[in-house]
Order: structure tokens, then sequence, then C-alpha cells
């Protein structure tokens, strides 16, 4: 994030969260050594990690210092690493390359990149049941999150339905498209501000206020990522442009147009941003300028 005019704090979360999953191991038994090469492969690949800090700026928004909620973090991320691992393989995207380098499957097969994204999960749950500080309630919280953002009313199911337009040539009601891209994209990022506000002991206002930006924040991601995969160019992207086209998805793009989806983005950073307005009386700069980073990646 070192378009951020707060560099200063996002570099500070990020430091000290990439310290935290570098450190992270998952086992001691050498016969298993090859899974945990093939987890931290994808883990420790980079990536942008908006929803982690975006936990951690929560928490700080409401109170708690940001490394408090470093397992929980982590937990988001090892979740999203697993999606991304499955998102790429033959059966669903079939992508070669993420971040700049072969796709799990490319580098350790088919088997050991589904095993290795199944065991992130268990994984997360480790990390937050075992390591995250708080009230058994707070915890029991951050799981629930969690779950209901992952399972059939979340990313799976938004995965789903992104499935099923596949192959469409592109068409898609508006609606629908919507849909999927809150299950599939926004509900964890969603759930990544709504957990770190959990954890801080946020108040039922402050939390509905969080999750309206960021579900308008997830939605903004989404169509970026939608314009990049139509104008960006692979050495830039890490992975390969054009394919959403390639597969007939349907996209912000293919539905809108691409100054249309330029134009719901734009919308929806401005939603973003006026939810923020709603936590009066508390620094949410920070916030305000990941939405505009979010917007305006890849300009």
């Amino acid at each position: 994030m070192e378009n951020l005019a707060s560099a200063g704090r996002w570099e500070r979360h990020r430091r000290i969260f990439e310290e935290y999953l570098e450190g992270l191991r998952f086992t001691e038994e050498p016969a298993l050594e090859r899974l945990q090469e093939a987890m931290r492969y994808s883990l420790l690949a980079g990536g942008k990690r908006v929803r982690p800090l975006l936990c951690m700026e929560s928490a700080r928004l409401f109170g708690a210092p940001p490394e408090r909620v470093l397992p929980s973090a982590a937990a988001i991320e090892l979740i999203h690493t697993f999606s991304l691992i499955h998102d790429d393989l033959p059966a669903m995207d079939n992508d070669d390359f993420r971040r700049g380098r072969p796709t799990s499957h490319k580098k350790f097969g088919e088997a050991m990149a589904i095993l290795a994204g199944d065991a992130f999960f268990g994984e997360a749950l480790t990390l937050i049941t075992v390591r995250q500080e708080g009230t058994c309630e707070q915890r029991l919280g951050v799981v629930q999150e969690l779950a209901s953002s992952t399972g059939v009313n979340g990313m799976v199911g938004g995965q789903v339905l992104d499935m099923d337009q596949t192959g469409a040539g592109g068409s898609a009601d508006p609606g629908m498209l919507f849909m999927i891209h809150r299950y599939k994209t926004g509900a964890l990022i969603r759930s990544s501000a709504r957990v770190g506000a959990i954890l801080a002991g946020a108040g039922e206002e402050g939390l509905e206020a969080i999750s309206r930006y960021a579900t308008e924040l997830g939605l903004c991601f989404q169509i970026v990522d939608d314009v990049l995969d139509a104008v960006g160019s692979s050495e830039r992207l890490g992975k390969r442009a054009g394919g959403d086209a390639e597969r007939g998805k349907a996209t912000f793009v293919s539905v809108f147009g691409l100054e249309g989806a330029r134009r719901e983005a734009d919308a929806a950073c401005e939603r973003a941003l006026r939810a923020l307005g709603r936590l009066e009386g508390r620094d949410t700069s920070a916030l305000g300028e990941l939405a505009l980073f979010v917007r305006h990646r890849g300009s």
C-alpha cells in the first residue's frame, strides 16, 4: 500500500503482519514437510494483504492494539489463500500463474494443492481458538463471522454462482452479478473489518458502520479487479490478463462496459467513504485512503 498518504501506519501494520506470518509453522513432523512447503509457498507469495490489514486497522479504530488481533488477521489470510489455491485449479479457473509465479497445482501437483488449501482452513481455526486473545464470546464471534463468510452464503456460494454464469459469453443479470461478488469477494472483506471490531469490543452501531464501509469496499475491489483483467497486462497483474473474457465469465466490464464498470467502482467507493461518516469522533482517515487506494490501484 505504498501509494497511501498514511503510509506510515499501513507500513507498520504490514511489517508486523508479515513478521507474524513468516513465523508461522504448521508442523514439526518431517514426513509432512512437503505439505508445509506447499502451504508456505502460497502463503508467503506476497499480495496486497488488504483483508488482514483491514482487520488490524479496524481493531485500532475501536481502541485495540493492532498486534492483539494478529492471530485472527493471519487466519483471514490463510482462508483467503486457500480460496486462491482452489480458484486456480483446472476444475475452476485453470490458471498457471499467481502473483508472478507458478500456481500451487503447477508447482506441487493438483492433489497437494487441494490438500494445502484444505489444511489452511483447519489451521485458521487453530489460530483463532488457541492463539487469539479475547473472551470466549469474542472468539466464538470471530469463528461464526468467518464461517458465515466462507460457506454457502459466502465465498463458496459465490464461487458456485460464478461458475454457473461462466461460458454464457459474459452476459448476466446485473442483480445476479452483484450477488456473485457480494458473496465471492465481498463477504470475506466485510468479515475482515468486523473481526477486528469484534475483538476490540465495538458496539452494534460501530459494527454496523464498519460493515457498511467494508461491504462497499469489497464491491469496489472486485469491480476494479474486473477492469484490470480487461485492460491490464499479465506482467503487471502477475497472472493471465484477459482470462475472464476468454472463459466467458460475467464481469462488471462484460455487463456494464468498461466505462460503466468504472462508474460503478466510483459509486461503490463513494458509498464506502460516506459510511465512514457514521463513525464520528474516530480517526477514519486511513480507511478513507484505503478506499481510494482500492479504487485507483492499477491506474
